[in-house]
């Protein structure tokens, strides 16, 4: 890092050798191994430690690192609860808030019971055909060509074109959702995420106001129609829900298959074998979520509580590292090893009540991408002497050059 890290502040009630450094920054890079060489060497530590920097920002939070401990904070909404656990809204001064991962029981139960028949199983396999169609595209696009740059050329543009038939916008937005959403989820400067936050917000706001002046079938002129307790949702509900699956829908799904295309390119005969065995691509993805998770939400204190005999206090946060969880020692035997055959029960979608909405997508898409890729494109790899980058925070590549033939 060529950046001057502030001043930690430690609370009190924070023992000085539970304090440690923690590599995986919002906002950085690396060209290390965030999964294989950073997760193992933080696996050697305490169960629960302080990190000085871990909050976006660079502030302090908790960093939980086993599985068995983050499952129980999950279910402990009222200790541990997930009310603006981002900082977006805060930082330009807005009072929306991310709906609904970023409300508690009872009221999270209320707006999701609105939004999950959007993302039923069923709902979302009436999408096949058009996902597939636009896979192909794409792949069809620069088949020929012998190589691609997956991150710019698939990953964003796949997931994105979904994302606006849902939403309704206009294709040729996809250019400036992608700078808007490196600068909410990649950026270390908190004033371009503030800009990019501002920037997103005017154009959801006005997308609504679009939708109630000419409803038509997408997701938010739905929102407009559904009441929640008996009332419509107001301006902060309805800019709190675009915004979140404004995240959701362009990025977590790129980031995954990114990751994903990343070991495929580095294992060929794993390419091999689902390419012989595409019956397997659904468990194989399962896998490789476990294996190079990539999301860290937060969780704020509510009282104070002891948690692996450590004590927490109202205030603090706590990272939710499904990194580290996925790589957890003691929920999965060797499991720096990933392996097609063994069905793991991760926390890449989220664990008890805030279980990723739009699971039902991600996952067809996911296999559906691997399904035409490997299909159509012969075995590929890295291209010579590329070395790979990481964006942190959302642990993702920053570019990744595949060759065939």
């Amino acid at each position: 890092m060529n950046f001057q890290l502030p001043d930690p502040v430690i609370p009190a009630h924070v023992p000085a050798d539970l304090v440690r450094p923690f590599p995986y920054m919002f906002g950085t890079s690396t060209q290390a191994d965030p999964f294989g060489d950073w997760a193992p060497a933080v696996h050697e530590g305490p169960a629960i430690f302080y990190a000085p920097h871990a909050y976006p920002g660079f502030t302090p939070a908790w960093i939980v690192r086993r599985m068995a401990d983050l499952r129980k904070i999950y279910m402990d909404t009222e200790t541990f609860s997930s009310k603006d656990f981002s900082p977006y809204s805060k930082m330009v001064g807005d009072t929306w808030t991310n709906l609904p991962v970023e409300f508690d029981p009872p009221q999270h139960g209320k707006y999701r019971a609105f939004i999950n028949p959007l993302f039923t199983p069923s709902a979302m396999a009436k999408l096949e055909g058009r996902i597939r169609s636009y896979a192909v595209d794409y792949i069809e696009s620069f088949r020929e060509g012998g190589s691609c740059e997956f991150m710019a050329d698939f990953a964003f543009e796949f997931p994105i074109k979904v994302f606006l038939e849902l939403m309704d916008f206009p294709l040729s937005n996809t250019a400036q959702f992608l700078e808007w959403e490196t600068g909410l989820l990649h950026e270390m400067d908190m004033a371009k995420m503030a800009d990019a936050t501002r920037n997103v917000v005017a154009f959801l706001r006005d997308q609504i106001g679009e939708r109630r002046r000419n409803p038509g079938t997408d997701i938010i002129s739905y929102a407009l129609g559904v009441e929640v307790a008996g009332q419509k949702l107001n301006d902060d509900e309805l800019v709190g829900f675009a915004f979140n699956l404004f995240i959701g829908g362009l990025d977590t799904v790129s980031t995954n298959m990114g990751l994903q295309f990343l070991h495929l390119a580095r294992n060929p005969a794993d390419q091999q074998f689902l390419k012989d065995n595409p019956q397997r691509i659904q468990h194989a993805i399962d896998e490789m979520m476990r294996a190079y998770a990539a999301v860290t939400t937060f969780r704020t204190c509510t009282k104070e509580t002891e948690i692996g005999g450590v004590t927490m206090m109202p205030g603090d946060k706590i990272a939710m590292s499904t990194t580290l969880a996925g790589r957890d020692p003691e929920e999965f035997p060797e499991p720096d090893v990933v392996r097609f055959d063994r069905n793991p029960r991760h926390v890449s979608f989220g664990f008890g009540p805030h279980m990723c909405v739009g699971m039902h997508l991600a996952r067809r898409e996911m296999r559906i991408a691997i399904e035409e890729f490997v299909k159509r494109i012969p075995s590929f790899r890295i291209e010579a002497g590329h070395t790979v980058e990481y964006h942190l925070g959302m642990i993702q590549p920053v570019k990744l050059p595949l060759v065939w033939g």
